[in-house]
């Protein structure tokens, strides 16, 4: 099972509700926290919708 690390790099403060909600949908509530999560479509769409607030810290097989 493919997992990736996503670190918040950005604040959900005056985000649309949408960017909040996918934040909390990742794990993610604060700045510079790190969730390991499964590399899924789904998770890649939920990372790729928040760019500006999230990134991809390592990619493990």
């Amino acid at each position: 099972m493919a997992t990736i690390v996503v670190k918040q790099i950005g604040s959900p403060i005056r985000r649309p509700a949408i960017q909040r909600e996918t934040l909390k949908g990742l794990g993610l509530n604060k700045m510079n926290r790190t969730r390991e999560l499964e590399d899924t479509p789904s998770v890649r769409g939920m990372v790729a919708k928040i760019p500006h607030l999230v990134t991809i810290i390592e990619e493990r097989a």
